[in-house]
């Protein structure tokens, strides 16, 4: 699955990113990337004005960057691209206008509003349990000797006044 995000419309929905920020664009792709990385999702990423427009380096394996020339905007690529899409179940539109959103709704994509992403973008990953962690485990001393004795050790003597080993 692949996200298209509509970059201006996502970064004014972000506590920590503001489109007062001159790098705003790379502290997004920064984001997407470690996004992409935790869901093995890719994203492109659609913003206003860059010049000369298209591609940009910023690009990175799971998230592609796009600037729409100064004779376009984000929404209109964005548009463009929706149309042109041959498969278009294994997408996901990211946008708060209406137009870019219908386009995606007629061509049967799942949409998500730049606000419910950001809340997506912003949750903690899930929990994993490391290989390392130790997990909570209650054996008896049965099952310890049981576990030993599988292994090739050898059980601990018990000692029978206190009922322990």
């Amino acid at each position: 699955m692949t996200y298209m995000i509509d970059g201006h419309n996502l970064i004014g929905k972000l506590p920590d990113i503001s489109l007062d920020d001159p790098n705003d664009e790379a502290l997004l792709v920064q984001k997407l990337a470690g996004f992409a990385a935790r869901t093995g999702k890719n994203c492109l990423v659609v913003f206003d004005y860059g010049l000369p427009g298209g591609s940009s380096r910023m690009s990175t394996r799971s998230v592609q960057v796009v600037f729409a020339s100064g004779r376009s905007t984000a929404d209109r690529v964005m548009m463009e691209r929706i149309n042109k899409i041959p498969d278009p179940r294994g997408w996901v539109v990211v946008s708060s206008d209406n137009d870019v959103m219908a386009t995606a709704r007629r061509r049967r994509m799942e949409t998500l509003h730049s606000e419910e992403f950001a809340r997506l973008l912003e949750a903690p990953p899930p929990r994993k349990v490391d290989a390392g962690e130790a997990a909570e485990v209650h054996l008896s001393a049965d099952e310890v000797d049981e576990w030993l004795m599988l292994f090739g050790g050898e059980p601990k003597p018990t000692d029978k006044r206190k009922g322990r080993r």
